[in-house]
């Protein structure tokens, strides 16, 4: 189980709202309002439906399916309607205090649990409440994209609420034909991870800022097992001349992210968030072209739609990506190809799994991977900068920022000031590559920087 760096921050809800960008709940391509939608649950009701009694509704849905498929119904659909189904799909809780299911929160004895199932759904909201009422149910926190293409979610609580928690998602009838155990990729950490729980509903569970209409997860490429794309990275590692290989390492990542962890030789593109990887892709088709690509990412989720809009493109020879991602690899092997730290989007920032330190202090250029937010309240960017270097008093992201910073201490408030800094300014949007390995080096690049809507662009 690998460790985490935990750099002190506030826990203020935009902060909060930064800090997760993967599933960053202010998109402007909200649904509707009844996201938020929150279950109101009687106690008596909570205790009373078990998943016993889960099973004998399932029986009776299927013993109905011939009647309802006359009057073209679903059954499941039609049971899901009324008002007291979400307790109806809540584990029992009854033998368990609150005590018991909080315990462990705060240290090293609670768990973070990382997921993602790509399935149709047809009642989005529903699900909303239903996961809403759950994680209420089990005190965890956290947050759930959810879309009529599926889930994405990240939660913290103790290790019995995610242990009911996932024994939840594997009985529910819309997600037990696609969701195993090994789908959830579990390390340490607990509630304190996430300052609260925010479920919502969107059109893509994961922004790539195109219609899952237009590319669909069902067309992605290849999946390889850790073991299977470590032994693709070896035999691309030992080629002695990789410019002229018909193979790229590809990290769907943000440059962020990339900067303090990646797989040697990989090709990391510059970008500050998904939703501009497509726009990546069409500007260096050419560097893609009769190249077998092998994709990665976190754990998964940006690879299912980020190989089939590059597969849609019809130039790669093959499109190959890392099933359950980084996490899944590191687990199997925490000292092979991928070195630094895992980033995270939750307020550990980074999970270690080995010794190397791939990025540097932006100050002093020291050896330094343990991100901060920028002191200036309205930037929100991440910074990397050294203890020295903070006790020093750099603690933003750039002299633009520490300026503002100290404007705002001498008198104005923090609405008087725009919210702008050189980091972005003078980041390309969209990088075109030179050579396909031109970001295989630590270049001394600007830091993260966030959104118009205050989160952290991904």
């Amino acid at each position: 189980m690998p460790s985490s760096t935990a750099p002190g921050q506030e826990d203020d809800q935009e902060a909060c709202i930064l800090r997760f960008s993967d599933l960053d709940l202010k998109d402007k391509s909200l649904i509707s309002s009844s996201n938020m939608l929150k279950a109101e649950l009687d106690g008596s009701t909570k205790k009373k439906y078990s998943f016993a009694k889960k099973k004998q509704l399932a029986a009776t849905l299927s013993t109905s399916k011939s009647v309802t498929s006359a009057n073209k119904k679903n059954p499941l659909k039609e049971y899901l309607t009324h008002s007291h189904e979400v307790s109806a799909w809540l584990p029992d809780t009854s033998c368990v205090s609150p005590d018991e299911l909080k315990s462990g929160q705060g240290s090293e004895e609670g768990e973070v649990l990382l997921y993602y199932c790509y399935c149709d759904l047809e009642d989005p909201q529903w699900i909303c409440a239903w996961q809403t009422a759950l994680c209420q149910h089990l005190h965890l926190t956290g947050k759930i994209r959810i879309a009529t293409e599926g889930i994405n979610g990240t939660v913290g609580g103790s290790k019995l609420a995610t242990r009911l928690y996932v024994e939840a998602m594997l009985s529910y009838p819309l997600f037990k034909d696609y969701l195993c155990k090994e789908d959830f990729k579990i390390s340490r950490g607990g509630a304190h991870c996430f300052p609260e729980l925010r479920v919502g509903v969107f059109e893509e569970i994961v922004p790539m800022g195109i219609s899952p209409y237009k590319i669909s997860y069902k067309k992605p490429g290849i999946h390889l097992s850790p073991g299977e794309f470590h032994k693709e990275v070896e035999k691309f590692l030992s080629q002695a001349d990789k410019e002229q290989s018909d193979t790229i390492l590809l990290d769907c990542r943000n440059f962020y992210e990339s900067k303090i962890g990646r797989f040697q030789g990989c090709l990391a593109p510059d970008i500050r968030k998904f939703s501009y990887f497509p726009s990546y892709v069409d500007t260096n088709l050419e560097l893609f072209r009769e190249k077998r690509v092998l994709m990665y990412c976190t754990g998964g989720i940006r690879c299912e739609r980020g190989s089939a809009y590059l597969k849609a493109k019809g130039v790669c020879k093959e499109v190959f990506q890392l099933k359950g991602g980084i996490h899944k690899y590191l687990e199997e092997f925490p000292d092979g190809f991928y070195k630094g730290k895992l980033f995270v989007f939750d307020e550990r920032y980074a999970l270690c799994y080995n010794s190397d330190v791939l990025s540097e202090c932006s100050y002093c250029g020291a050896q330094w991977d343990q991100y901060k937010l920028c002191s200036t309240p309205q930037c929100r960017q991440l910074v990397l900068t050294c203890p020295a270097c903070q006790g020093q008093g750099f603690t933003a992201c750039c002299v633009t920022c520490q300026d503002k910073g100290d404007r705002q201490a001498s008198g104005p408030t923090q609405d008087s000031f725009k919210e702008e800094c050189e980091c972005t300014a003078r980041r390309p949007r969209i990088p075109r590559e030179v050579s396909q390995h031109a970001q295989l080096s630590v270049n001394p690049a600007p830091e993260p920087s966030v959104g118009e809507d205050g989160s952290l662009l991904v």
